[in-house]
Order: C-alpha cells, then structure tokens, then sequence
C-alpha cells in the first residue's frame, strides 16, 4: 500500500502544514479516502465559577457549585491553606455538567479552598480561598421584655449585646423601636445601647412597643431577636427595669 498524497499535497518531503490537514483525506493506492472526524487534543477539567452560599456554619450545609465539565459523580474536597488539612464532602448529588449540590460539614473555622476531581483524574483546585466557615452570631441578651421606662425619659434605656467570632453591628429590622412616632428611640449600631430624649415621643398613654433588632457578624451572617419596651405615666421619673 502506498500512501503518496494528503489533499493533493505531496509527501515526497515528509512534511505538510498543519493547515493542509484540515478537513482532509489521504491518497491511498491512488485513491482518495476521506479521514472525517474530529480529533480532541489534550485533557478536559472541571471548572469552578461560583458557589452559593459562599459563608456557612460549622453545621452540615448544602453548598451549590457552579463550573464546567463535572461528570457524575466527582469528588468534592475543601483545602484549609492555613493548616494544609483536607476535608471530605459529606455528599455529591451531580445535578448536571454545570451543577453540583455538596453537603459539608467543616468544623473549623477558617477560609477553605475547593477541589473538584472527575472520575477520570481530571481535576481542579480554586486559586484561592472561596468558602468561610465561621460562627453566626449569638444573642446573649434575652429575648422578650427590656423593661418598664417612664413616658419622657431621657438617656439610656437599655443595652442588647451579641457575640461571634467577628465584630457586630446591630440594626432595626421593625420600623417601632426608632420610629420618632412610637418608641423614639436611637440604636447605637456598634455597641447595641438603646438611647432616647424622650422615650414614647409625643404619646402619654402607656405602651408596650414590640421590635426586632439584628445582630450581624463581619462575614455578614445575621440573628434576630424579637424585644419589648414598655413605656409607663404617673410615676416618678426614670427607667425601671424588670
């Protein structure tokens, strides 16, 4: 058999240009035959673009990473940089080539990288640290009633505190608290004290107003807890507490 031409191209030299190989056929015997086809040249590895959450709790959480070319089922780790630790996935549910939903529980807390490897070796570790593990906030201030403060005080009312492994601010997810109509209250949103010239504002009836204040950490996880403060006429001056 004697192979002398590809796409009328000689082979005296040995040589032809890659261009010449494009949708091309061999001479064979003096007789074209077409190669067709398509040939892919190197590896196909998975891709990671988003997650979501990208911030989770040391609890199991489901996380959704979006990339390219998973294929059912990977495997699904989390790299601490800090301490060269790998961590397993508690489960991989391959919903399509774009989509995995990752079950993780990581009981320290840190900033992990990810690495996502197909069945075929093919593999891919984030460039940097995409997911925070880190402890939402916890109210240590109890939930329900601040206490009873006389109509018209003046100064500080209360104070309610948060804690977590980052700093706290603290807001008004209710529109009573520090409505000038009701309460008449400000909220110091770094140290949670509750203030007021004139507690109740223009009212002279006794109330009980009901908010819901958020503690939010640095990582942007937040908590709410639901308070009262309950305004009081015809007595002394000055805040009571229960």
């Amino acid at each position: 058999m004697a192979i002398s031409k590809i796409n009328s191209k000689s082979l005296e030299d040995g040589n032809i240009a890659n261009e010449d190989l494009a949708n091309s056929s061999i001479t064979i015997n003096g007789s074209a035959v077409s190669l067709g086809g398509t040939v892919t040249v190197g590896e196909t590895k998975p891709t990671i673009s988003s997650i979501s959450p990208d911030t989770i709790t040391n609890d199991a959480t489901d996380i959704t990473i979006t990339g390219s070319n998973f294929t059912s089922i990977p495997t699904v780790e989390f790299l601490n940089p800090s301490t060269g630790i790998w961590y397993s996935a508690n489960s991989v549910t391959f919903n399509n080539s774009t989509s995995l939903t990752v079950n993780a529980t990581l009981t320290v807390d840190a900033s992990y990288k990810i690495r996502i490897e197909n069945g075929d070796g093919n593999a891919v570790l984030s460039s940097t640290a995409i997911l925070t593990v880190s402890d939402a906030p916890t109210w240590t201030t109890a939930a329900g009633s601040l206490g009873t403060v006389a109509g018209d005080f003046s100064g500080t009312v209360a104070t309610v505190a948060a804690t977590s492994d980052s700093s706290i601010t603290y807001s008004e997810t209710t529109n009573v608290l520090t409505n000038a109509s009701q309460a008449n209250c400000s909220l110091n949103s770094s140290t949670g004290a509750i203030t007021t010239t004139d507690f109740g504002g223009s009212s002279t009836t006794a109330t009980t107003y009901t908010f819901t204040l958020r503690a939010t950490d640095g990582e942007g996880q937040t908590v709410d807890r639901e308070f009262t403060l309950t305004s009081s006429y015809g007595a002394s001056g000055g805040a009571q507490f229960n």
